[in-house]
């Protein structure tokens, strides 16, 4: 005999804290790791799960964050992935664009709504503005001071904001963040125009084993990083654009397609098996806010068929920017030539490889 779920005990589960007896010190590689937060639980309830700062990290990352308002729950383990992810991406972006106010909304370690503008309120709009439903539930973090007026946007419970991630608050920004009692309020340390030091290494387990890398950090950040391949030559505001999309594709699951215009992203697609997936994704999902018509595409890695062009093309589409590296490449272009797209790539005049930007997290 079924019966009718309880919502209270259904929903314990996500409340309750699981007990860990990690050690305080973990040594890994070049670096020691110390236990900061016990975590909640893991990715899944039941599991437990502990947050470690790198020993003598500093700068704008995970090791010197401050939280201010712990929320009904306290930060999560994938709380603290998606501000990572996201504090990564709002740094790059500050490089590229510094004197911009940055937001970086972030959804299961992916980029959901990114948006650059001269005020942190427009900013914030846009970058929601893109994709609401995606949107829902997410990790949000800029690169300037939280002011009451952003603030009031994010506690309005169409948005249910899980953390805001921040260089700093306003006094009458934290009053209205208080308001909202699920919210987890933390303040970066260390400064987004200065570097943020840690060891450089990516640690990836696998069953009986670690995987470790240098990080990635993208060569692509003006004008005189790409090279143009196809007859027609982009604007210069399809440059501006091409590169601010490829720096969010750099920070999105592969395979990744991005589409946008000079400082708004309109559609991610993400995780894809498939390159022309990836595309539909993207441009379906930019029809719940600013549509496709006059993006420019980022692609993570080569096209290996032309199929991504035709689509760009036949939903107006302007330019793409991408490494070259396909068998096809030849076929690509000339697809492209045929149809009117700039195709930019990930190089400058001159050089050979392209730069890929691929992300498995």
């Amino acid at each position: 005999m079924s019966h009718a779920p309880d919502d209270k005990s259904s929903r314990k589960q996500y409340f309750t804290k699981v007990e860990e007896d990690f050690p305080d010190v973990l040594p890994l590689g070049q670096g020691r790791f110390v236990k900061r937060l016990s975590m909640r639980y893991g990715e899944n309830p039941g599991y437990p799960a502990a947050f470690y700062a790198e020993e003598g990290a500093s700068g704008a990352n995970m090791a010197t964050l401050e939280v201010l308002q712990e929320g009904s729950k306290g930060l999560g383990y994938i709380n603290v992935g998606d501000m990572d992810l996201g504090q990564r991406l709002v740094r790059k972006l500050t490089e590229i664009r510094p004197r911009s106010k940055t937001a970086v909304l972030i959804k299961h370690e992916m980029p959901s709504g990114v948006a650059m503008a001269s005020d942190g309120l427009t900013a914030f709009d846009k970058a929601w503005g893109a994709d609401p439903l995606s949107n829902f539930g997410s990790v949000d973090v800029f690169n300037f001071e939280v002011d009451e007026a952003v603030a009031g946007r994010l506690v309005e419970g169409v948005r249910n904001v899980e953390v805001v991630y921040a260089p700093g608050f306003t006094p009458g920004a934290l009053a209205v963040l208080s308001g909202r009692k699920p919210l987890r309020v933390v303040r970066m340390g260390g400064s987004l125009h200065e570097p943020a030091v840690d060891n450089g290494l990516e640690y990836k387990r696998v069953a009986g084993g670690l995987l470790v890398q240098k990080r990635f950090d993208s060569r692509i950040v003006s004008p005189d990083s790409v090279d143009v391949v196809s007859i027609r030559k982009p604007t210069a505001a399809e440059i501006q654009a091409a590169i601010f999309c490829w720096t969010v594709a750099c920070f999105t699951r592969s395979n990744a397609i991005v589409i946008g215009q000079g400082e708004t992203i309109h559609g991610i697609g993400s995780g894809q098996r498939s390159r022309i997936d990836a595309a539909e994704d993207a441009i379906r999902l930019s029809r719940r806010g600013y549509g496709p018509q006059g993006c420019v595409l980022a692609s993570d890695a080569f096209m290996p068929f032309p199929d991504v062009v035709e689509l760009a093309a036949a939903h107006g589409i302007t330019a793409i920017i991408y490494p070259l590296g396909s068998v096809k490449d030849r076929e690509v272009v000339a697809k492209a030539d045929e149809l009117g797209l700039s195709m930019i790539v990930t190089r400058k005049p001159g050089e050979t490889d392209c730069e890929r930007g691929f992300l498995h997290r």
